[in-house]
């Protein structure tokens, strides 16, 4: 599986495996998590401008995207019910999505965000169990909750090397 930056002519085929995703979540339970309309084609689109956006492609085909930013997330300033497993520069993980077509995207993916930066953090609905299965099996470590922007909490995990 080759990873690459999106692309704007992806824009497209990207928000067509979002809307993918977000029926597998409701498939699986998770009816909360990207609800009214996020993420947004805008938002996307703004992710792909400054370079944070990326494409899992399988034999020349997009089967997933996410974003990758080796910013600060201002979300991970204060976490509750635990901490984080160090306080060094870390490579954050957010909106992964896959079209349910490829197995060992999200490992896949986790993988090459740990080789870009060997001290990664993530986030997740405390509904998507299937992701937190899939951190665990990747060795990410739950450290507590933080709140997003719009103040509803979501389980913290990070791996460092």
């Amino acid at each position: 599986m080759d990873i690459r930056k999106t692309k704007l002519e992806d824009l497209d085929e990207v928000m067509a495996i979002i809307d993918i995703a977000r029926g597998l979540m409701r498939a699986s339970g998770n009816t909360i998590q990207w609800t009214n309309g996020y993420p947004s084609r805008a938002y996307i689109q703004s992710t792909i401008d400054i370079g944070e956006n990326y494409v899992c492609l399988e034999d020349d085909t997009i089967v997933a995207t996410f974003c990758f930013s080796l910013d600060p997330d201002p979300n991970y300033t204060v976490i509750e019910g635990g901490q984080w497993l160090n306080d060094a520069p870390y490579g954050v993980v957010h909106r992964l999505a896959s079209n349910g077509q490829v197995k060992g995207v999200a490992s896949r993916c986790f993988q090459w965000c740990f080789e870009q930066c060997h001290n990664i953090r993530v986030d997740t609905h405390e509904t998507n169990i299937p992701m937190q299965k899939v951190l665990t099996r990747l060795g990410y470590t739950r450290c507590g909750i933080i709140y997003v922007s719009d103040g509803t909490p979501r389980v913290a995990f990070q791996k460092i090397d």
